[in-house]
């Protein structure tokens, strides 16, 4: 008999909060939880690039916070600097540069990549003194973990959680099988 898959269905579907690069009639929907300070997150990011540029405009992909503030101290704020730039119209560019400077996220540090992000900074210092983004990014992860997500990088392909702790492949022939037409008996 063949072994059932355990199956973790995303019930809270995009919205006007999210961060989303591809075409709302794209086929698959990828969301992934992550943690700007999580070390296999920054594994994640340059092979979520490769999977975008190879799939196109048939996946759209979706990035929601997931900070654990136990493990990665930074994390957290990290999240904020990039709601911060998202409010501004600057999310992707604030994520990739978070990404790719993961040894140096302090708030000095962080400053530094919200001008290299073209941000206002007078608007960006408010943000980030108010913590005004701080509920939203909780939000994100508490939905993260009504949905079975326990770390980070936590992804789910057109509502269904795939586990990558063993690399990004599962991830890549999940989306495949979800470009595939249905079975005709």
């Amino acid at each position: 008999m063949p072994q059932e898959r355990n199956e973790t269905v995303l019930l809270l579907p995009l919205n006007s909060t999210d961060h989303v690069l591809g075409p709302a009639s794209a086929t698959v929907t990828v969301i992934e939880y992550g943690d700007f300070e999580c070390p296999y997150c920054r594994t994640a990011y340059p092979a979520v690039k490769i999977l975008l540029k190879h799939f196109q405009d048939r996946v759209r992909f979706a990035f929601r916070h997931f900070p654990v503030v136990e493990m990665h101290p930074h994390a957290e704020r990290a999240a904020e600097s990039a709601e911060t730039a998202g409010a501004q119209g600057r999310f992707w560019p604030m994520h990739d540069l978070l990404f790719e400077n993961q040894q140096r996220l302090g708030d000095e540090y962080l400053r530094q990549y919200a001008l290299q992000a073209r941000l206002d900074l007078q608007d960006y210092d408010r943000d980030m003194n108010s913590r005004i983004h701080l509920p939203s990014i909780r939000e994100q992860m508490n939905s993260g973990m009504e949905r079975g997500a326990r770390g980070t990088p936590t992804f789910f392909v057109n509502g269904v959680m795939e586990d990558v702790s063993f690399g990004m492949e599962p991830l890549y022939k999940a989306i495949e099988a979800n470009l595939q037409p249905a079975n005709m008996s």
